[in-house]
């Protein structure tokens, strides 16, 4: 189970990419692109929660929830022809590339000092 997750985490990542290329070429069909697999991303990250104790692992993981809302409002504005989509995608990118770098490092930090205690 915990590796079709993170499957389907991994592929519509890059399908969420390439829908924001796909923009540039085929306006009219690249926001049902990224819809599809913005919710596919948002259920990947609500059934994998933040596995430690840590609250500082819980907020990043909110973090995390933060960015799929982000990319929620970025297809939103996609349908709607806004060129903000860029600005929520990007916001949504940074969110998640912050919480993908130092979730790993605080579970290897509680990890640590649970086999110290």
């Amino acid at each position: 189970m915990y590796k079709s997750k993170e499957i389907v985490y991994q592929i519509s990542g890059i399908v969420i990419l390439l829908s924001a290329l796909l923009y540039l070429f085929l306006p009219s069909v690249a926001p049902w692109v990224m819809a599809v697999s913005v919710v596919a991303f948002s259920a990947a990250t609500a059934f994998s929660p933040y596995p430690g104790k840590s609250i500082r692992g819980k907020r990043l993981f909110n973090f995390q929830v933060i960015s799929c809302a982000l990319m929620m409002v970025a297809a939103y504005l996609m349908f709607r022809k806004n060129n903000l989509w860029v600005l929520s995608m990007l916001s949504g990118a940074i969110f998640l590339l912050y919480s993908g770098i130092m979730i790993p490092r605080e579970l290897r930090k509680e990890q640590s000092t649970d086999e110290q205690s």
